[in-house]
C-alpha cells in the first residue's frame, strides 16, 4: 500500500475540476494500491466553505474521502513547530507548509498536489511530492 497525504487541490479538482485534472485526481482516489493520510488542516480548509454555502453534493464527496482516512496526523503542536521550520526554510506559504509537516509525522509515501513545478512545495526533499499537473 502507498500511504498517500493528499493536499486540497485533489479533493476539489476530482470534484468540481476540468476533466483531464478531475479524472487524474479520481484516478489517485479510487486506486485501490493507497491508503489515505491526512489532517484536520485538510478538512479545515476543504469543508467549511462547502458547509456554509450548503453544496450537499460536495459536503458528500469530501466525507466519503475522510470516511476512508486510515490515520490522522497527530499531535498539532509538534506537527505546527515541524511546519513552522519547513516554511522557514523551504519558503512555504503556512497551510502548505502544515500538509507537508503532516505527511512527515503520518510517514507518508507521498503528497499528492495540484501545485505547479515551480511552486515551493516542489523544495521539499523530506517527502516525495507528486503533482497532478506534470
Amino acid at each position: 500500500m502507498i500511504r498517500t497525504y493528499i493536499d486540497s487541490g485533489v479533493l476539489i479538482a476530482a470534484h468540481r475540476g476540468k476533466e483531464i485534472l478531475a479524472d487524474k485526481a479520481m484516478g489517485i482516489l479510487d486506486d485501490s494500491n493507497r491508503e489515505f493520510v491526512s489532517s484536520v488542516f485538510l478538512r479545515l480548509e476543504i469543508l467549511p466553505k462547502a458547509i456554509y454555502h450548503k453544496n450537499e453534493d460536495e459536503i458528500e464527496f469530501y466525507q466519503t474521502f475522510f470516511n476512508t482516512v486510515v490515520e490522522w496526523a497527530l499531535p498539532l503542536d509538534a506537527i505546527a513547530q515541524q511546519a513552522y521550520l519547513e516554511a522557514c526554510s523551504l519558503g512555504l506559504a503556512a497551510i502548505d507548509a502544515l500538509h507537508v509537516a503532516a505527511a512527515i509525522a503520518l510517514h507518508a509515501d507521498e503528497l499528492v498536489t495540484t501545485e505547479k513545478r515551480e511552486k515551493p512545495m516542489h523544495r521539499v526533499t523530506s517527502l516525495k511530492v507528486v503533482s497532478l499537473l506534470s
